[in-house]
């Protein structure tokens, strides 16, 4: 299977319109700074791409979605997978339009993502007469259990993340994607156990924050689940790969955009 980090930043992305607005000099790290010369550093929102055996399914469609697109040159997509109902996750759902043209697209999610997809662009969900060819055609299928989806085994692992009564994680094949959390009961960690590639969320490096895990808390949690390799998503201005990346263990990596990784017979290779 092969990995592709489409985004890796959070709601704001990196840089945030505030460090422009302010002055990059502001920047408390000065990382944003750095995005202008070091690609490393520039974080559109969350979203992967996987591929394998000539199928593709996207986790989280991210408000940079037609930007990402573009860059990635991605030409099919067979379905799509959502963690949450925050709009950065699902906010690139109208350009997924251009994907639906010959036959309709399936996003999996949650009963409440999928509920608050509709609220969000009800266009999309209205019965008329006349649609325009600029409304995709979804198909929404709730994921509360494991099943197959595009060739993939994907599996639901319920997460804490805010007032969200169902945020997720998800178990793809043996590839762990959670993006968004604070909490984790003892179940949803069983599930992601001894995993051969953890994505996991890392906000920030320090400040406590009410709905996601800091720094040595993704690492905490990340040793506990003992993944082969963990790579961290979800990150703001406050994680600066050369400084921050020295406190990782060796088997720990930030992403970002654009990262690929390849997932064959248990090893990984970095292109």
């Amino acid at each position: 299977m092969k990995i592709t980090f489409l985004g890796t930043g959070t709601s704001h992305g990196v840089p945030p319109l505030d460090c422009m607005i302010r002055g990059y000099d502001r920047c408390p790290k000065g990382v944003c700074r750095k995005s202008l010369t070091d690609p490393r550093h520039s974080r559109t929102r969350t979203s992967v791409l996987l591929q394998k055996n000539g199928k593709t399914l996207i986790a989280d469609v991210s408000a940079d979605f037609r930007q990402q697109a573009l860059r990635h040159n991605i030409r099919k997509i067979d379905a799509v997978v959502l963690s949450h109902g925050h709009i950065d996750h699902f906010g690139g759902l109208p350009d997924i339009r251009s994907y639906t043209e010959e036959e309709p697209l399936t996003v999996y999610a949650s009963s409440e993502t999928l509920e608050t997809v509709r609220q969000s662009f009800p266009y999309m969900f209205e019965a008329r007469k006349g649609r325009g060819g600029g409304i995709p055609r979804l198909i929404m299928e709730e994921l509360n259990c494991a099943r197959d989806i595009a060739g993939f085994t994907v599996t639901p692992v319920p997460v804490t993340h805010g007032s969200l009564k169902e945020c997720l994680g998800l178990k793809i094949d043996n590839i762990g994607y959670v993006p968004d959390v604070k909490y984790m009961d003892a179940g949803s960690e069983e599930l992601l156990m001894g995993l051969d590639c953890l994505i996991l969320n890392c906000l920030r490096d320090q400040r406590e924050h009410a709905t996601h895990m800091l720094l040595d808390q993704s690492m905490e949690l990340a040793r506990r689940l003992a993944p082969k390799r963990c790579y961290f998503i979800h990150m703001t201005h406050d994680i600066d790969y050369e400084v921050d990346g020295k406190r990782l263990d060796n088997w720990m990596e930030f992403s970002y955009d654009g990262l690929v990784v390849d997932v064959d017979y248990n090893l990984l290779t970095l292109f």
